[in-house]
């Protein structure tokens, strides 16, 4: 089972959230929290699988709550899940430490999914999300990192960022390169560490800033 921490100020978006969670086979509610200082203290003592997180929270907004968790030493993924997919919450989020980065309208069945993607290590974002990673790209938001930051990976190490920045899973990738799901895994690892990059939608924002992807037409 998947232990999910809720986080939203808005008590009816938490009960919407209780109930997927609380119906779906392969997820476990652990706990909700109405704001970010509630958020980090029951991530910190009941340490969840994933933690489902909004941005604009009273207190402590959700980026600064992202930034404590991921920074303690818990294994909690947070994925946002929020109204306010613009570039600025994008990059913050991913730059504190978000796996993923989903709006509230998405579909039941597809928010279910992006929990069960940033538990297994995937990355998992909205289309929105990506678009506004795109705008870095693009010169629109702040991006200076470069290209030669990609210099110390291995061919397979950079066709493997290539591969997860155009969205694609660890199982996608395996059968596409036809080696396993773990080898993929590895050779992504890997160029996590030598990107010093801690998440996978790190690496993919970074893959962006330095035009290593091309932007969607």
């Amino acid at each position: 089972m998947i232990r999910v921490l809720i986080v939203d100020d808005q008590p009816l978006i938490r009960a919407a959230l209780r109930d997927l969670i609380t119906n779906h086979p392969a997820l476990e509610l652990v706990a909700e929290a109405d704001d970010g200082i509630g958020a980090v203290a029951a991530a910190k003592r009941l340490h969840p699988d994933v933690v489902l997180m909004d941005i604009q929270m009273p207190t402590m907004d959700g980026i600064e709550a992202t930034r404590t968790i991921t920074a303690a030493p818990i294994e909690a993924k947070v994925l946002i899940l929020t109204t306010f997919e613009e570039p600025q919450n994008v990059l913050a989020a991913v730059d504190a430490g978000a796996s993923g980065f989903i709006g509230k309208s998405a579909p039941a069945r597809q928010l279910a999914d992006a929990i069960v993607a940033v538990h297994a290590g995937d990355l998992s974002m909205s289309s929105r999300a990506i678009e506004a990673l795109v705008a870095a790209a693009q010169g629109r938001v702040s991006a200076p990192d470069g290209e030669s930051a990609f210099d110390a990976l291995t061919p397979r190490e950079r066709e493997l960022v290539i591969l997860t920045a155009e969205g694609l899973s660890d199982d996608d990738i395996a059968t596409s390169l036809s080696i396993s799901r773990q080898t993929a895994k590895t050779h992504i690892n890997r160029a996590m560490v030598k990107l010093h990059v801690g998440t996978r939608a790190q690496l993919v924002a970074l893959a962006y800033r330095a035009h290593l992807v091309h932007a969607p037409r």
